[in-house]
């Protein structure tokens, strides 16, 4: 293949990777145009294979995207996947998360020896309401949980769902978020292959009970003796 075939071809690819990564976003070409600072009519020519975005607008596109620039080098189609929240059931999810929290804001008033109308007093919520959010039968409006967690020495943290896909994309997130706030050199040591036994090792451990670190710290002076 000749390499003017070759660059031909790869700029028809790319514009199908681009189209696909725009509409798997929801975005319009003048959305995307705006992003770079080029036409919608330029964005339509990308897509058609008649031209090729620069490294620098394919970077801003990826960043504006919200997909990985790897993508353009690819052979996944994004749009034609499934979104997650297409295999969920929104209203049943829902129903039974509220049953769950209400479920937890029972267990930890119990815990804390308090009966409805004593955390009625402390919160200034109704008796009635916090009937109805306990039976789950009521959403409870974030700000009244956050005020019940408060009371109860629960962080309304602890309230969010760890499970399915909501809870791994919120885990995710999380996961990210830690990592943004670890000191720079931190993450350079987690991001370098050659330490990755080292992050394994230091996860397995995080994972032991009290009592298995406590074996292993004896068997390791064992040694060393």
């Amino acid at each position: 293949m000749s390499q003017e075939l070759a660059i031909k071809i790869r700029t028809k690819k790319l514009g199908v990777l681009l189209r696909d990564a725009r509409t798997a976003a929801g975005k319009s070409m003048k959305d995307c145009g705006e992003a770079i600072g080029v036409s919608g009519g330029m964005i339509s020519s990308y897509e058609r294979g008649n031209r090729a975005p620069s490294l620098p607008e394919l970077e801003m596109l990826a960043f504006f995207l919200d997909i990985p620039i790897e993508h353009f080098w690819s052979d996944e189609i994004k749009s034609e996947e499934q979104h997650p929240t297409e295999a969920l059931n929104g209203e049943r999810l829902m129903a039974l998360r509220q049953r769950i929290i209400g479920a937890m804001l029972r267990q930890k008033r119990e815990e804390a020896d308090l009966t409805q109308k004593e955390l009625a007093a402390e919160t200034g919520i109704s008796i009635s309401r916090i009937r109805r959010y306990e039976a789950g039968e009521t959403p409870v409006p974030v700000p009244e949980l956050e005020a019940l967690g408060r009371t109860l020495n629960y962080p309304v943290r602890q309230f969010t769902i760890h499970s399915g896909p909501v809870g791994d994309w919120i885990s995710e997130q999380r996961a990210i978020q830690d990592f943004l706030e670890m000191p720079p050199e931190l993450q350079e040591f987690v991001t370098k292959p050659i330490n990755r036994p080292y992050v394994e090792l230091a996860q397995r451990l995080s994972e032991m009970s009290v009592d298995k670190l406590r074996e292993v710290a004896e068997g390791l002076l064992e040694i060393t003796l």
